[in-house]
């Protein structure tokens, strides 16, 4: 596990071995795990951000977007 980005609102955790990506909301308390063809076309649209504008509020906004339909989790 690699972590990728990290900001006050999200985290992108890489998992090489499961070609996969674990994407964390914070303060939304949701988590998406995506492997395989979506996590290639997930890793292909954050790389297309432009270099410029790959700040944390530009890639939280794709974030917020790329997250609408994960569900909430919760701690038993």
């Amino acid at each position: 596990m690699n972590i990728v980005y990290n900001s006050d609102q999200y985290s992108i955790l890489a998992y090489p071995a499961q070609e996969g990506f674990e994407v964390v909301d914070k303060s939304g308390g949701r988590m998406l795990f995506i492997q395989g063809e979506t996590a290639f076309f997930f890793r292909k649209a954050i790389d297309t951000i432009p270099e410029e504008e790959r700040d944390e509020e530009t890639i939280d906004d794709f974030l917020d977007t790329y997250c609408a339909g994960a569900r909430p989790f919760s701690f038993h």
